[in-house]
C-alpha cells in the first residue's frame, strides 16, 4: 500500500445524530487528498404479503428504500463536501454486512475501510458474525476500528510490531504496519511510536545460564531460583531490544517512544497506548481457521475490548479474501394467508 487515495466509510445507522466514523474518515481524506465514500448496506429482510406485493413490486420496494438510504447518505456528505472534501455515496441490498463492504471497498479500489467499532464485547465474535471482527478476519485491505468519539489532534499513533514472528506472521506484516503507521501520524501530524511484546526465557534454555553444580547436585534453591531468572530476564530483554532495533532500522522512532514490555501482546499494547496516550493503535492480523482460529482469536478479541482508542488492522501483501464478488441482493420474507414465512 503505497498512499491512501480512496476511502470508503460505512454507515451503519442513517439517523444516528452523529457519525465518529464519518468525521474521521473526513479527516483523513482531507488530510491525505483522498476521495471519500459513504457506504451503507441495506440487509435487513422485507417482511410483505401476498396481498402487498399486489400494489407494490418487490423491485419497487427495494427501489424505494435504497433512496431513501441515498437521500440520507447524500445530506450527510454534504457537510463534508464543506470541506473541500470529494464525496460520493452509495447504498446497495446485500448480506451480511461485512461482506458487504469489503465487496464495495474491492469494487471501488479503496485503500481504507473504515467502521465503528461494536460496542459491547467480542465474546464469541465467529459465532456471533460480529461486524467488525468480520472485517478484520476477512478484509484484504486495512481496516480503521473507530472506537474513541473524539476527533484527531495531532495524534500518537502506535505500531504493535512482532519480530519474533510469533504464529508464523510473515517478516513483510511489520513492515506494512510501519508504513502505514508512518503515513498515517505524518498526515495527520502526530507522532510514531512502536510497542514489542515479549516473554521470559525459560530457565536452562541458554547455555551456560544454570550453574553446573547445581546441576550435578540437583539443588536449586529460592535464592538460586531468584537469580538465575534475573539473569534471564536481562537477556530476554537485550534479545528483545536487538529484535525491535532491526525492525525499526528504517523509521526514525526515538527511543522515548519505543515500549519494550515483557507481558502477553494484549497488556502489553494496552499499557503502552496508554502510557503513548494513543489515538490510533495499528497492528496486524492473520486469518486463521480450526482451533488455530480460537488460539489467535482470543488474544485479537482482548485487545478490541481493551483498548480505549481507535484500532487499524492490517493484513499481510499476499492475503486472499475468501468473500464471493457478487452481491446477494435483498432477503423478501413473504407472509401467507396463514402466518407462515418463506425467504425467497
Amino acid at each position: 500500500m503505497s498512499a491512501i487515495r480512496r476511502i470508503l466509510v460505512a454507515v451503519n445507522e442513517l439517523k444516528a445524530r452523529s457519525h465518529p466514523a464519518v468525521l474521521k474518515a473526513a479527516q483523513l481524506a482531507r488530510a491525505c487528498d483522498a476521495e471519500l465514500q459513504l457506504f451503507h448496506t441495506l440487509a435487513t429482510p422485507l417482511y410483505t404479503d401476498v396481498y402487498g406485493l399486489r400494489e407494490q413490486s418487490p423491485e419497487g420496494l427495494e427501489r424505494e428504500l435504497r433512496q431513501n438510504a441515498l437521500r440520507r447518505l447524500e445530506e450527510i456528505a454534504e457537510q463534508v463536501r464543506r470541506h473541500s472534501i470529494t464525496v460520493t455515496a452509495a447504498a446497495e441490498w446485500d448480506f451480511p454486512v461485512y461482506e458487504a463492504i469489503i465487496r464495495q471497498a474491492v469494487r471501488v479500489n479503496a485503500d481504507l475501510i473504515i467502521v465503528s467499532m461494536h460496542s459491547g464485547r467480542h465474546t464469541a465474535p465467529w459465532l456471533l458474525r460480529l461486524t467488525d471482527w468480520e472485517l478484520v478476519r476477512l478484509s484484504p485491505i486495512p481496516v480503521l476500528l473507530v472506537k474513541n468519539t473524539q476527533a484527531y489532534r495531532h495524534p500518537a499513533v502506535l505500531a504493535a510490531v512482532d519480530p519474533t514472528r510469533a504464529y508464523a506472521k510473515p517478516f513483510q506484516l511489520d513492515k506494512q504496519i510501519l508504513h502505514l503507521g508512518r503515513t498515517i501520524s505524518n498526515k495527520l501530524r502526530g507522532t510514531l511510536h512502536a510497542v514489542h511484546a515479549y516473554g521470559r526465557m525459560p530457565i536452562g534454555s541458554v547455555s551456560g545460564a544454570v550453574p553446573a553444580k547445581s546441576i550435578k547436585s540437583g539443588l536449586m534453591t529460592p535464592r538460586l531460583f531468584k537469580e538465575m531468572q534475573m539473569k534471564m530476564d536481562q537477556l530476554a530483554l537485550r534479545s528483545a531490544k536487538a529484535r525491535l532495533t532491526r525492525a525499526l532500522r528504517a523509521t526514525r522512532i526515538a527511543s522515548s517512544r519505543r515500549y519494550l514490555i515483557q507481558s502477553d501482546p494484549t497488556r502489553a499494547i494496552a499499557e503502552a497506548s496508554r502510557k503513548s496516550r494513543s489515538a490510533i493503535v495499528v497492528m496486524g492480523a492473520i486469518s486463521r481457521s480450526g482451533y488455530k482460529r480460537l488460539l489467535i482469536g482470543n488474544t485479537a478479541e482482548g485487545i478490541l475490548d481493551e483498548l480505549s482508542c481507535d484500532v487499524l488492522v492490517v493484513k499481510p501483501p499476499n492475503f486472499r479474501s475468501d468473500v464471493p464478488r457478487a452481491r446477494r441482493g435483498a432477503r423478501m420474507v413473504m407472509m401467507t394467508s396463514n402466518g407462515a414465512l418463506g425467504y425467497f
